[in-house]
């Protein structure tokens, strides 16, 4: 069962929380707190809240299971381009330089892993240390 949260307008250019997005993608939910928590980055922040948006969806939906035992893991993250806002900054001789404050649109999805999905993960990580 999966669950979706979104985050809209944030006045953060798109590029910069695509940086965030792909740092926790695919990982779980517990990793991903975790490195959220301690990112540098301004975005972590937000995403950090919407991942907690969308484990509190999911606990809704499924109120009769334990977060402990899903085995949740971060399913889709996506962010697109915002609203745009343009604004004028003075430049010499009369004329003036456009500035682009740039917004975007994060969609967060969690989804619980399956049996199957959780021993091809085991087993990536057994080749891995084999090597």
């Amino acid at each position: 069962m999966e669950a979706v949260a979104r985050l809209r307008n944030v006045p953060t250019s798109p590029r910069k929380m695509r940086l965030v997005a792909g740092l926790v993608r695919g990982k779980s939910v517990n990793k991903a707190l975790g490195l959220l928590k301690f990112e540098a980055n301004s975005g972590a922040a937000r995403i950090e809240k919407l991942l907690l948006s969308a484990l509190s969806n999911w606990q809704q939906k499924n109120e009769d299971s334990r977060i402990e035992d899903a085995n949740l893991y971060i399913k889709e993250i996506f962010v697109d381009e915002g609203k745009m806002l343009k604004r004028l900054r003075p430049a010499p001789q009369g004329r003036g330089y456009r500035i682009r404050k740039r917004s975007n649109h994060v969609t967060l999805v969690i989804d619980s892993m399956t049996e199957e999905q959780l021993e091809q993960q085991q087993t990536k990580k057994s080749k891995k240390a084999n090597k």
